[in-house]
């Protein structure tokens, strides 16, 4: 075998360990370690020397370790005969992982038997080489991503499968539920297996679930799944349903609020009062009153008038008043009634100034002119309901 000079490994990155082909290297040989790597030297599988980065001189006088080996087993000369392993230390990602069987267990919210698998992600880095080297390497050339995966995977799943049932059961999750809780329970999982992994040499960094395979064709499963989401549905609609109902009450009371304020700098700008716009439509409805020109019922409205209070009650009293007292109230009550004759009797036709029959003048004594009373004959010579002197 060829002595070499310069011994170095800039190989790919999804390697953990790499050992150097050759075993016989000379006396001031350069040894060049890169940042994200270890080197030792074995021999017959006993550490000798481990190197960081940098760039080494193998010297005997420089390593003590391999000096004293070297010149027993090469009887004084200055060749070195080992093993060569370079180790890297960087963080190895997406290393995949998936479970070879079903996870049996109980639902633990619906309480029937499943059974689902698993799978999904991890990284892992050297956390401490010469234990990477004896406990798992031995005499290997190489040990790759899916080799360490291999020798890991009997304990690996083993202990997935037992934490994965173990924390759903303990954490009451649903399997409709169990998507929305993969973080946390992958997070459980890494911290159990960490010590597993310590055990080796090897820094479980990073284990991720991706994916939870359901038993899509069971009939338990399907049962309960339709009502898990029924339920959901429900729930759902329900919420929106309040929501919509308070936005419309929201809504409604704003309108209110800026209808009000609205309302409020109208009667500001024309120059009155909530209490006189009421007083107004007060005396407008007395004022539609057909029955106004009876005495009796002018009494009542007064009466309720005057219960009003306050600026309504003047306010209407005032407007009823000069209602009453007005030419054209007393001329709608004369029209809107039938004329006799205050002499003979007869009806007086419409608009007449003389009796058609007696030819006597009567229309100035059919209205009381003090309260707008309609007279008919017999009605004597005083007004029954002011006392004021009928005109004969």
């Amino acid at each position: 075998m060829s002595v070499v000079s310069v011994l170095k490994y800039e190989g790919d990155n999804s390697t953990f360990v790499w050992k150097h082909p050759c075993e016989d290297f000379n006396t001031g040989s350069s040894l060049i370690v890169h940042e994200s790597q270890e080197a030792i030297f074995m021999l017959n599988g006993e550490l000798l020397d481990v190197f960081g980065p940098g760039r080494h001189t193998l010297e005997t006088q420089n390593l003590p370790i391999i000096r004293n080996i070297m010149k027993l087993s090469t009887g004084g000369d200055s060749a070195f005969h080992a093993e060569l392993y370079f180790v890297n230390l960087t963080e190895q990602m997406a290393i995949k992982w998936g479970t070879d069987s079903k996870i049996s267990y109980l639902d633990p919210v619906y309480n029937f038997p499943l059974e689902i698998g698993a799978c999904g992600e991890m990284s892992l880095a050297v956390s401490n080489a010469s234990k990477l080297l004896i406990k798992v390497v031995g005499t290997e050339c190489v040990l790759s991503q899916e080799q360490i995966t291999k020798y890991f995977r009997a304990f690996l799943l083993n202990r997935v499968k037992t934490i994965f049932a173990k924390e759903i059961r303990d954490n009451n999750i649903s399997i409709f539920e169990i998507d929305m809780c993969l973080d946390r329970v992958s997070e459980a999982i890494k911290i159990k297996l960490n010590d597993d992994f310590y055990y080796y040499g090897v820094d479980l960094k990073t284990f991720f679930i991706t994916t939870v395979l359901k038993p899509d064709e069971d009939s338990n499963y399907i049962k309960f799944k339709d009502i898990y989401f029924r339920k959901t549905s429900d729930v759902m609609e329900a919420e929106l349903q309040q929501k919509l109902t308070l936005i419309d009450e929201e809504t409604k009371a704003k309108a209110t609020v800026i209808q009000a304020q609205a309302t409020s700098q109208k009667r500001e700008i024309e120059g009155y009062t909530y209490q006189q716009e009421k007083g107004f439509e007060v005396a407008k409805e007395v004022a539609k009153n057909e029955a106004i020109g009876q005495m009796a019922n002018v009494g009542i409205g007064l009466g309720m008038i005057s219960g009003v209070g306050g600026e309504i009650g003047k306010t209407v009293g005032s407007v009823a008043s000069k209602s009453m007292n007005s030419t054209s109230i007393t001329n709608a009550f004369a029209t809107a009634r039938k004329r006799f004759c205050s002499n003979c009797g007869k009806e007086l036709m419409e608009g007449a100034m003389f009796c058609s029959q007696c030819g006597f003048k009567s229309v100035e004594d059919e209205i009381c002119p003090s309260c707008g009373y309609g007279f008919s004959v017999g009605n004597g010579n005083f007004c029954p309901m002011c006392g004021a002197r009928r005109n004969k």
